[in-house]
């Protein structure tokens, strides 16, 4: 059976499912090698445009640039994450509950302790979904999932630069590894996770496993959900520049004279990034991605960013950076698998109450598979919205939307395109036809992307866009379009 209609996208590839073998069948173009970056992109960096100047048009090619997207973060901003080691032993404490992970490099072993809380309200022995809390949990646990914590610090150190190539980590790859302390923290936790597949014992559901972690943690928490696909849901917490917030953005807000943390600031600070991105923290134009990526790297698996209006974590860029990332789960027909709250007026990482319903939700759909409305895009700084500011750079390129406030989104609210799309759904297949730009901005003033849902109403129609949000939000239509 095919459906044939309209659809409204905004720079959004219609990606389908793809097929049992689709993962497998074809290559992805070469990996681009490592260089000095020279091209300034001043727009954020389109994330369904591989460097080789070829865009996205399928799932299988979405897999292929989240590879190349990951290689990039790795190259220029993160550090290499290397593979679990050859040599690797693990033991389970059933008394204390406690697991050693140790790996071996070299001949080098290191080891460190995992320790597991079990729900307290749950009859059974289990597997328990778990949540592994980067330096501990800020946000309410509830009583029937398993709490995983360890000592990130003891990975990787990070009580301030003097701390590169301090901890575990590096004493099993060298001092001078590339990689900074949040891919340290993310190896760690992929060993963890293998541990965890290697102990049944331990009672833990590996396919039911969220992290979570607030402030300089809640940076680490994100970079370790974008580098495992094995974690179901990521919920980084406060988290700011360097983790929900973009680059480009935080330099756009300070350039208003608002405080917000900055590349620039954030490299002379601590040594979460590796060693290599200082020669860009001052030059954060040439990189070819930015946070809206890093975030995409989590697609379409759960993304639930916790945020704060604290000027120094940036809402104004945490918000834009999110709302542009959601748009590639809108490509892979997952949009409300990734959400994004922010309230203010609380300490910094002191978890509102008002922020309860949607985290439950979250927890629910994602570790405990009941269906929950995990549709929200909400903060207190959306009023400050002055469209009147926004300026147009280019048809295909993603912008910002200068506005009031130092409030900044991207142009994927602006640039908007009116697409036939062919969907098969029985060979799983999407045909594109040519785009046509629908010129939405001839007085200067930009749409936001709220009208996104309006507008696909009266192309699609209401009642087949409500039909199809309910299969999405059913789950049987959770990792395609309809």
């Amino acid at each position: 059976m095919k459906f044939f209609a309209p659809i409204l996208l905004c720079a959004i590839p219609s990606l389908a499912a793809p097929s049992a073998s689709e993962d497998v069948r074809g290559s992805c173009p070469d990996l681009p090698t490592k260089k000095n970056l020279t091209t300034s992109i001043t727009t954020l960096p389109d994330p369904f445009l591989f460097s080789n100047g070829k865009r996205v048009s399928s799932q299988h090619q979405w897999n292929c640039r989240q590879k190349e997207i990951s290689q990039l973060i790795q190259d220029y901003e993160l550090g290499a994450k290397p593979a679990r080691p050859t040599d690797f032993s693990v033991a389970w404490d059933n008394v204390s509950k406690v697991l050693v992970v140790a790996p071996a490099v070299d001949g080098k072993k290191i080891s460190f302790n995992v320790t597991i809380k079990y729900p307290s309200t749950t009859t059974g022995a289990g597997p328990f979904p778990a949540i592994i809390a980067i330096g501990g949990a800020s946000i309410p646990l509830p009583a029937s999932v398993a709490s995983i914590t360890f000592v990130n610090d003891e990975i990787a150190s990070q009580y301030g630069i003097q701390s590169r190539g301090k901890g575990l980590f590096y004493d099993l790859y060298g001092s001078d590894a590339s990689a900074g302390a949040m891919i340290a923290w993310a190896w760690a936790t992929s060993r963890i996770i293998d541990a965890l597949e290697m102990t049944p014992d331990a009672q833990i559901d590996t396919s039911k496993i969220a992290v979570t972690g607030c402030s300089r943690n809640g940076k680490g928490a994100l970079v370790v959900g974008a580098f495992d696909k094995r974690i179901a849901l990521t919920i980084p917490q406060e988290s700011g520049t360097g983790g929900a917030g973009c680059w480009r953005l935080a330099d756009d807000t300070y350039s208003q004279g608002i405080n917000i943390q900055t590349a620039h600031e954030l490299v002379g600070e601590n040594s979460w990034c590796s060693k290599d991105f200082d020669a860009y923290a001052t030059s954060i134009n040439l990189l070819p991605f930015d946070h809206h990526m890093l975030a995409g790297l989590v697609a379409p698996r759960g993304l639930l960013v916790i945020e704060n209006n604290i000027n120094w974590l940036g809402p104004q860029s945490t918000y834009g950076c999110m709302k542009t990332a959601n748009k590639i789960w809108q490509a892979l027909g997952a949009q409300d698998n990734m959400g994004f709250t922010e309230i203010g007026v609380h300490s910094h990482c002191r978890f509102p109450a008002e922020q309860q319903s949607i985290l439950s939700a979250y927890i629910s759909q994602f570790l405990f598979d009941t269906p929950s409305n995990t549709s929200v895009m909400a903060t207190t700084v959306a009023s400050s919205f002055n469209e009147t500011k926004s300026k147009r750079r280019g048809v295909h390129n993603p912008e910002f939307y200068n506005v009031g406030m130092g409030k900044l989104t991207s142009s994927f609210a602006v640039h908007c395109f009116r697409t036939n799309t062919v969907l098969d759904t029985e060979n799983s297949t999407s045909v594109r036809a040519t785009l046509q730009l629908k010129d939405i901005d001839t007085q200067g003033q930009g749409r936001l992307v709220e009208n996104l849902g309006n507008d696909l109403r009266t192309l699609v129609g209401a009642d087949a866009l409500e039909e199809r949000s309910t299969q999405e939000r059913t789950g049987k239509r959770r990792w395609g379009l309809t």
